[in-house]
């Protein structure tokens, strides 16, 4: 098969292969037996043509082990010292395996998996990617009835990766956001220092570059691509996604809607069913949010199901949403405006 129609390798296997690879030699592995044999190379390697884009991507992912705490070494051969084609590389397994005092079973190593599987779409990237690639390749695979349907999380806002990518190398990004009421986004230049799920949905918690005022920006809103700068900045030591989540579960607590909702009906078993709600005697709850917006679009889903009671301008966007609706359907659909014969 030809380079050009080689399938294509994730990244993360190719690196688990490269892992399991270099412990299972003792002696090390040349740069030409890795390429032209580990899952990830061996499918671009050509035994007569130019390999030097490959050997690029081997220095590149020898740093990337390297950088997740993998105790990759290169030995020189000593019938060729000097020559960098016939160095040889390995992983030794008593530097990489766990302490002796320390061991888990099968199931346990199956959860611990799967709670890297979930980790890996949070803020801790770099971390999450080592946890796998440290349990897969040390086996203790198991199979786990409760475990036959993993979960996976995945982030569908295309802004996502790029926040991530950007988060693990400690760099500004650029991107448009649009902020509810604003007909057009405005251009932020920030430092994401976490990525966080609340409520459901994902969030950047950000520094903005120019104020350094530090700023919780909803993925779903942000429009078009993320730039990714080159433009390093130093993290705080309080920028975490701890300190992030705990500002958004403040806001969370300390804003409150009363609405009423028709007794029996799918708003009132959804909205009953929302972190914190309170119920009153008189088919009233007490709903909590932390976005305006975001609770109008849910409460208009509704219909005549809810009322919104106060605050005023919730009820206002509410009200807004539904007039927009009737104003679609009550439009003419015929080009002409009349009746169709």
């Amino acid at each position: 098969m030809s380079a050009a129609r080689a399938p294509r390798v994730p990244v993360e296997e190719r690196l688990f292969s490269l892992v399991l690879a270099l412990l299972a030699t003792e002696p090390g592995l040349t740069k030409s037996e890795i390429l032209s044999t580990v899952q990830g190379y061996r499918q671009k390697y050509s035994s007569r043509g130019d390999n030097a884009a490959l050997e690029r991507q081997f220095e590149r992912d020898k740093d990337d082990i390297r950088d997740l705490g993998v105790p990759l070494e290169t030995l020189d051969d000593p019938a060729a010292a000097g020559n960098n084609q016939m160095l040889r590389y390995r992983i030794p397994r008593g530097a990489y395996e766990l302490p002796v005092d320390i061991s888990f079973s099968s199931e346990e190593t199956a959860l611990l998996t799967l709670a890297a599987m979930v980790w890996r779409e949070g803020t801790l990237s770099g971390e999450s990617r080592r946890a796998l690639l440290k349990l897969r390749s040390l086996g203790g695979t198991a199979t786990v009835p409760e475990l036959d349907y993993a979960p996976r999380i995945r982030a569908r806002d295309a802004a996502f990766e790029p926040l991530r990518d950007a988060l693990d190398r400690g760099v500004l990004v650029r991107f448009q956001y649009l902020k509810p009421g604003e007909t057009e986004p405005r251009r932020r230049e920030v430092a994401p220092y976490a990525l966080v799920q609340h409520q459901g949905r994902w969030m950047a918690a950000s520094i903005e570059a120019d104020t350094g005022l530090r700023k919780t920006f909803l993925l779903s809103r942000i429009i078009g691509p993320v730039s990714v700068t080159s433009i390093a900045f130093e993290r705080p030591a309080d920028a975490t996604a701890d300190a992030a989540l705990a500002a958004l579960d403040e806001v969370w607590a300390a804003r409150t809607a009363t609405i009423r909702v028709t007794p029996g009906s799918d708003a009132e078993t959804r909205l009953t069913k929302r972190l914190s709600t309170g119920i009153r005697d008189d088919d009233v709850l007490i709903v909590h949010y932390s976005d305006q917006q975001i609770l109008a679009d849910e409460l208009a889903s509704f219909g005549p199901e809810v009322t919104v009671l106060e605050p005023a301008e919730l009820r206002d966007l509410v009200v807004s949403r539904l007039l927009r609706v009737l104003d679609v359907h009550s439009a003419d659909p015929s080009p002409s405006g009349g009746d169709r014969g």
